[in-house]
């Protein structure tokens, strides 16, 4: 299943114009709430300039990028715990993601009504937060309800490094503080993966500000607030102009860098979203490349060359035998593949290799 990254926030944020904008596609979003009620998921590339140096090096049949999901949910309200809104069947959704991307509005527009009647971003964030959070401590008090007889009668030493696990979550969230932040050891985390926590997933800010405040974010008092809670709490922001965004992402891409270019910038704030999301997945990437194809391939950090392999195809993995492998780095810097050999830059590596980012590998199996 490919990792998905969840756009969430109160209704008439900018989420659904977020979306249109990062998948380039069309969903409705309409000035009411509950405009999007069920999920709209779609596969986006991730923007990586090493594919296109890559591509314009090898010069392959095809090149093909790496790619991830994003998915626009409901919009929340308060009450959403108790099935508020659209509540339960929001909260399901977000269970399913991997990460949040939460979209916060930080501009203002008396055509555009905000379902608590003003603007105050952190205020909007507490509210999610704080129904995610109640949605949490009931999914840990039914399992202590589960689990607390087993502990008490049986003594089994794996119930009752659960039970601690579940009172350690518990006391965090009704101290107000997310089950992401607190320290688990690697047996914990195996357990969690069974609660499905919705405070226990990675998050990213992004902060929907208007056309005139992205250009001087210093002064912009509502970003400024998102920033300090998301470095308060460990976590990133980006800001965006989300309409302007989403007219961004139908230009051709000469006319999309000329715009940015006017406007100072290096990347649209959607590459940016795209990329940190990445990077908050623990995603990395590794290439294959030759006449054929030039190829990006999604792995998570810390996985060896026979899984990576195994990315590529399951026989791969199977009859691993070695991997030949070399650094994009030094690819661009001895300026091709027979110079960077002479040079001593290509290693042979076995199953214990651990992949890092950028690598070129070229698989040696046998099934």
């Amino acid at each position: 299943m490919p990792l998905t990254a969840g756009i969430v926030g109160l209704p008439n944020v900018g989420k659904s114009t977020l979306f249109n904008a990062i998948t380039k596609s069309q969903v409705e979003a309409a000035n009411y709430p509950f405009a999007t009620i069920k999920p709209n998921i779609k596969t986006v590339e991730v923007p990586d300039e090493r594919v296109d140096k890559l591509s314009a090096m090898f010069n392959p049949k095809r090149t093909i990028r790496t790619t991830f999901e994003f998915t626009d949910i409901a919009g929340l309200v308060k009450g959403a715990s108790k099935g508020e809104g659209l509540g339960n069947q929001f909260l399901g959704n977000i269970r399913n993601v991997d990460a949040i991307v939460h979209v916060v509005r930080c501009f203002t527009n008396s055509d555009i009504v905000h379902v608590e009647n003003s603007i105050d971003p952190i205020r909007d964030i507490e509210i999610v937060n704080l129904e995610l959070g109640m949605a949490d401590l009931d999914t840990i008090n039914n399992r202590i309800a589960k689990i607390e007889r087993k502990v008490i009668t049986s003594k089994e030493k794996e119930a009752i490094k659960e039970f601690e696990l579940l009172k350690k979550i518990k006391k965090a969230l009704e101290e107000g503080k997310s089950a992401g932040s607190l320290q688990y050891d690697d047996e914990e985390k195996e357990f969690l993966k069974n609660y499905q926590l919705l405070t226990a997933k990675p998050v990213i800010y992004v902060a929907n500000v208007s056309e005139d405040e992205i250009a001087d974010l210093n002064n912009c008092i509502n970003y400024q607030a998102v920033k300090k809670y998301a470095e308060d709490n460990n976590s990133q922001v980006v800001a965006i102009t989300a309409q302007m965004e989403e007219e961004i992402s139908q230009m051709d891409e000469d006319s999309k860098q000329m715009f940015l270019s006017d406007l100072g910038l290096q990347r649209s704030g959607l590459d940016e979203i795209i990329m940190r999301t990445y990077a908050l997945l623990n995603l990395c990437t590794f290439f294959t490349v030759g006449t054929d194809e030039v190829r990006a391939w999604t792995f998570t950090a810390g996985m060896k060359a026979p899984d990576c392999a195994g990315v590529i195809h399951t026989d791969f993995k199977k009859g691993f035998i070695r991997a030949e492998v070399y650094s994009y780095d030094d690819l661009m810097k001895y300026g091709s593949e027979q110079a960077l050999k002479e040079a001593g830059k290509l290693r042979v590596e076995g199953k214990d290799y651990i992949c890092r980012d950028g690598d070129i590998m070229f698989i040696r199996f046998n099934v």
